[in-house]
């Protein structure tokens, strides 16, 4: 471990008093500064781990690959609901994401990492730890998740010694559920994501629609491994017919925002529900305008996302293209294949 005076925002100690002002709203614009210097200092972080990814990734265009910082607000607010949280350990400010075909080739792909002789970053979690496929969570999220703390031989690079990344790992299916978690959280007052809001059939139904689609399509059980199939569709179709979940995705416009050929885009999401999209060509440009909007706009969904198309951000990023079209069809059919027959028409758009 490198010496506390080149540690990011200082040292941890003065990061984790940051993030303990935060929490109790006594912070001051030195803490901002602590905490926006070790945001970017993740920056290097995941620059390395994009770059593993996708070299390992580069024979196989089956799989997405993406990344993402972590909103200054999402921060904020997750140090907020962990009241024992010590933010210099907080291990998800930077994040890679691969969505697989089939659970086999996640599973089969993650197992080479694991097992890389080469890879000199500390995975510091037990690999069961984080495997929501086999243990989903009690909101319906599956997918698997690992935890690696950056290790920097020499270079500069050496003062991000200790800084973590999370990586996802979905499929197709569990990818399709997770953003359209997302997009009701941004197109109702409800978030079913971290189980708030005043009205919580929006959270159940996303639980049945786990349930639906691993049984359907992964042939697996979810989150409710004791409902009859029947039950299962007959309890989703009930819960939808209260809160038209379907109908209101349906009648969303999945926005056709062009994204330029430039690597880094910045997505904001506005109240209006309008989508705009920044796109920068170098990473340290793009980090730098992000933390000015976030100053800026206060009231905007913002994020910086990198990918090498522009169809990637779209995939790994469809909640904020309001794209649930694949989840509606794919639950429509899920519906179908559990129920054995087609169920009542639940899927009918409101008139």
């Amino acid at each position: 471990m490198t010496q506390n005076h080149s540690y990011p925002g200082g040292s941890k100690s003065r990061v984790d008093q940051a993030g303990k002002n935060i929490r109790q709203n006594t912070y001051t614009a030195d803490d901002l500064a602590v905490i926006d210097q070790w945001r970017e200092a993740h920056r290097i972080v995941l620059n390395t781990f994009q770059a593993i990814l996708r070299m390992r990734t580069r024979n196989n265009d089956s799989i997405t690959v993406a990344q993402r910082h972590k909103r200054r607000s999402t921060i904020f607010d997750k140090l907020t609901r962990h009241s024992k949280m010590q933010l210099s350990r907080m291990d998800d400010v930077a994040g890679c994401r691969l969505i697989f075909n089939t659970i086999d080739e996640l599973y089969a792909f993650r197992t080479q990492i694991h097992n890389a002789k080469r890879m000199k970053h500390r995975l510091r979690n037990d690999p069961d730890k984080y495997d929501y496929i086999q243990h989903p969570k009690q909101t319906g999220y599956r997918g698997v998740h690992d935890v690696y703390e950056y290790n920097g031989k020499k270079g500069a690079n050496q003062k991000c010694n200790g800084l973590n990344v999370e990586i996802q790992y979905r499929t197709r299916i569990q990818h399709a559920w997770s953003t359209t978690v997302e997009i009701i959280g941004l197109i109702t007052e409800n978030q079913p994501k971290f189980q708030r809001g005043e009205d919580r059939r929006y959270e159940q139904a996303m639980v049945y629609a786990s349930e639906i689609l691993s049984r359907a399509y992964e042939n697996m059980y979810g989150p409710l491994p004791d409902l009859s199939n029947d039950e299962l569709v007959r309890r989703f179709i009930a819960l939808n017919d209260e809160i038209h979940l379907i109908q209101r995705l349906k009648g969303l416009n999945s926005t056709n925002t062009e994204i330029s050929k430039k690597k880094n885009a910045i997505l904001i999401f506005k109240p209006d529900g309008e989508l705009e999209v920044k796109t920068y060509k170098d990473a340290t440009e793009a980090l730098t305008a992000l933390f000015i909007l976030e100053k800026e706009v206060t009231h905007d969904d913002i994020v910086l996302v990198r990918a090498d198309t522009s169809q990637e951000v779209r995939e790994a990023y469809k909640n904020y293209f309001s794209d649930a079209r694949e989840f509606i069809q794919l639950i429509e059919n899920g519906c179908q294949k559990l129920f054995q027959v087609i169920p009542l028409d639940i899927m009918t758009e409101e008139e």
